[in-house]
């Protein structure tokens, strides 16, 4: 039976250092699921710079959304994964592939969206706790800043807040990360 420990915090607060070593605590063969999307010089540094950072000998899946799938042939091996982020999953499912105009996007479709990305992360908990795999899950601290100033960034707050609550509920450990200190959480 997999387990799921989630970590979150705020940026640059060192949620990813954290989860890296949570990883290489295990020993075990490690996954890692990139869900950002590099549109940019910026965001393809940054990717560079995880790569970097993690080093060699993992398995590297980039995909932000039908990822059981893909997990599906190391079901039953003793592999840890790392999901790093959850945020930029929701992000991502909220926007590719999609032309919202989020400004008159009714309120029962967001309902809609949001039930959509969160079916997808109740299959993967499941999927994880039903496999021999280990997941370490990161994700951004929505909650704790201004209140977004336009319709996306409203929406994308309150469904990723929603989804990382769902998350830690179904986690058996989870971390808040602040300024590089841990502090867990349960």
């Amino acid at each position: 039976m997999g387990r799921i420990t989630y970590v979150t915090g705020g940026a640059r607060s060192g949620k990813s250092y954290f989860a890296e070593k949570k990883v290489f605590e295990t020993k075990k063969e490690r996954i890692y699921i990139a869900t950002a999307l590099s549109f940019d010089d910026e965001m393809k540094e940054r990717v560079h710079l995880h790569k970097l950072q993690r080093g060699e000998k993992w398995i590297t899946i980039e995909k932000y959304k039908n990822i059981t799938e893909l997990l599906e042939e190391y079901k039953e091996s003793d592999k840890i994964i790392l999901l790093d982020c959850l945020t930029n999953l929701v992000s991502n499912n909220m926007i590719m592939d999609r032309e919202i105009d989020w400004d008159n996007f009714p309120q029962k479709e967001v309902q809609n969206l949001e039930s959509e990305i969160k079916i997808e992360v109740q299959k993967l908990i499941k999927f994880i706790k039903e496999s021999n795999l280990d997941m370490v899950i990161v994700s951004n601290e929505v909650g704790m800043g201004l209140v977004p100033a336009y319709a996306l960034g409203r929406c994308f707050r309150d469904i990723a807040g929603r989804i990382n609550q769902l998350v830690a509920k179904e986690s058996d450990e989870a971390y808040l990360i602040v300024s590089g200190l841990e502090l867990k959480l349960k």
